[in-house]
């Protein structure tokens, strides 16, 4: 059950860099700002597998919604309502 446990591990971490790398170099602000609520969704999923889940629920609840929420509030507010 290890090696599951450590195979589902490192695709998450593979996965986090790649959204990490698509935050970095995504030319739309749109993507940049998904990609980086998608690299908190991966962590969060990675904390749970850590046996953290209250370090997930804040990460998902945190990271992941309201951050992403209030990055596409503000780039709408300073579009002049277009996002």
């Amino acid at each position: 059950m290890n090696t599951v446990m450590f195979a589902i591990s490192v695709l998450l971490a593979v996965a986090m860099i790649g959204a990490a790398f698509i935050t970095i170099l995504a030319k739309r602000p749109a993507t940049a700002m998904l990609a980086a609520g998608l690299v908190s969704l991966f962590a969060s999923v990675l904390f749970l597998f850590m046996a953290a889940p209250d370090v997930a629920m804040t990460e998902a609840a945190i990271g992941s919604g309201l951050t992403t929420f209030l990055f596409f509030f503000v780039l709408g507010r300073v579009r002049g309502g277009r996002s």
